[in-house]
């Protein structure tokens, strides 16, 4: 149990600069793992002309990580019991040092998709561990601090990532967006060791779960490689997404049967029972789908219609991190003072509003039009990702936190991937249907038409190059009008949200029996 070692004696919680030290260590740590999740997607073509193949090729670095790292986030909780969760997090660090070591110094792309791969699976359990780790070592009446450090570090860490690729990848060779975790890694082990390497959980012998291992690998990594991928292939018109959606269906189905039946599932699926887990997860999900997908959609937009650069489209979105830094620490400090359904309902609300905004930006938005909004969402991740991960943990036995973190932390991961495809795949069909719908009404008898046409010889500009020029009007408009429809529809999936966090039920304290 946390709180103990292999041998069962009692440990008391960590206080001071110990403390301090190690939530430093194991926030540093999990930034790390997050960051890597993202620092990669600007620098793709880069990577791509350095290793000579095409960008659709160096998509599988990316692809690569997120499959194998969702297969390993599940599976969190039963290798920290079997092999300790102290042991498996330090481990998962240092083998992380190592792949991403590995990664920069790769010469090919397979070779990096293979490094890739390996750095995704290690990082698994990393993210769900730290937040066991520090959840174990804090005084109980500290833990929502601790809860809101964490949740801080794996919202922003997303954020900064494609500004800190793009920086590192415009002024330094892109191995260096590899390299910078291994002191960043060394530190969070060193620490790790030095304050935890006689509070080890105790280490059950649990058998190995074969065919649940299998189902999920397979299941999840089919999925995910059917969701990086569906809309460059046009989704089901593509065999192989059609095969990879049937074989994911087919393992994900016999898995959920398998682990509700196996008296030592490889994945603890009866947490879903736990009626505060359940409505957590759901809103934690909902959340992360509208949040990720509309970080995901604005770079998109401001580059094709705005023409701005990749480092200008990071800065478009970064200001959400300010608030969420400044205001999480203080949220966890007072949480315990409100009723955390109140403060999500809260954060869900800034969330949609600020949504419903964006849905109203034209070709012109300046700078600020778009980052203020995102600025508010700030205070909105605060309100909803700090409380609803005290939600999602409470009355759970302090046995069963690291699969609860790991089965939560793959539900997040599962709604950002989603997210990427539904959006991505959203935003271009729309885009489509408007540049159709806006494409009826410019013919050449039609007094609009005729009036751009003028315009365009006053500045000397006929014939074909006038056509032309009218037609990226239109597809800036469509484009305008797609993006407003993407972020409508996420407003409206945030005020379900605010709806569904009302099932749950207090009293949301750490440990125990309630919230079952």
């Amino acid at each position: 149990m946390p709180g103990q070692n292999g041998n069962g004696a009692s440990k008391s919680p960590l206080t001071g600069g110990a403390l301090v030290l190690l939530t430093a260590g194991v926030a540093l740590a999990t930034f790390m793992e997050v960051l890597d999740i993202s620092i990669v997607n600007v620098s793709v073509r880069t990577i791509a002309g350095n290793v000579g193949v095409s960008s659709n090729e160096g998509t599988m670095a990316i692809s690569a990580y997120s499959m194998a790292s969702a297969v390993m986030q599940p599976l969190t909780g039963w290798v920290a019991r079997r092999f300790g969760e102290v042991r498996t997090f330090m481990t998962s660090v240092m083998l992380f040092v190592v792949f991403s070591a590995l990664c920069g110094f790769s010469q090919s792309m397979p070779m990096l998709i293979v490094f890739r791969l390996l750095q995704g699976a290690v990082s698994g359990p990393m993210v769900p561990l730290s937040q066991t780790l520090l959840l174990n070592n804090y005084p109980v009446a500290r833990r929502p601090i601790a809860l809101a450090l964490w949740a801080m570090t794996v919202v922003v860490a997303p954020v900064f990532g494609p500004i800190l690729g793009g920086w590192i990848t415009d002024n330094y060779h892109w191995s260096w967006i590899f390299f910078i975790n291994i002191p960043v890694g060394i530190f969070a082990v060193v620490v790790t060791y030095a304050l935890l390497r006689d509070r080890e959980s105790k280490v059950v012998k649990a058998p190995i779960d074969a065919i649940g291992l299998f189902l999920l690998a397979v299941g999840i990594g089919c999925l995910q490689f059917m969701l990086d991928n569906g809309n460059d292939d046009d989704w089901f018109t593509s065999k192989t997404i059609t095969v990879l959606a049937i074989v994911s269906v087919i393992c994900l189905t016999f898995l959920i049967a398998w682990e509700l039946m196996h008296k030592h599932p490889v994945v603890d699926l009866r947490l879903l029972k736990r009626r505060n887990f359940f409505v957590g997860v759901l809103c934690l999900s909902l959340g992360m789908f509208a949040f990720f997908g509309g970080t995901v959609v604005m770079p998109m937009w401001v580059q094709e219609v705005l023409g701005y650069t990749a480092t200008w489209a990071g800065f478009v979105v970064a200001p959400i991190g300010i608030l969420a830094i400044v205001l999480s620490p203080l949220v966890g400090a007072f949480q315990s003072k409100f009723d955390l359904r109140v403060l999500n309902t809260v954060g869900f609300a800034v969330f949609a509003g600020a949504s419903f905004y964006m849905s109203t930006l034209s070709t012109n938005a300046p700078y600020s039009e778009m980052a203020i909004p995102r600025l508010c969402m700030g205070a909105g991740i605060a309100l909803f990702f700090v409380p609803v991960n005290q939600i999602i943990l409470s009355g759970m036995p302090d046995e069963q936190v690291a699969s609860a973190s790991g089965l939560s932390n793959f539900f997040r991961t599962l709604a950002g991937s989603i997210a990427t495809a539904v959006s991505t795949t959203m935003y271009s069909h729309r885009t489509t249907y408007h540049h159709a719908v806006l494409a009826e009404n410019v013919s050449a008898g039609s007094r609009s038409t005729t009036e751009y046409l003028d315009r365009f010889q006053a500045f000397g500009i006929q014939g074909p190059t006038a056509n032309a020029a009218l037609n990226r009007i239109v597809d800036m408009q469509a484009a305008t009008l797609a993006v407003n429809d993407v972020f409508w529809g996420f407003a409206l999936i945030f005020l379900l949200a605010m709806v569904a966090v009302w099932f749950a039920k207090p009293p949301f304290v750490s440990g125990g029996a309630p919230g079952h």
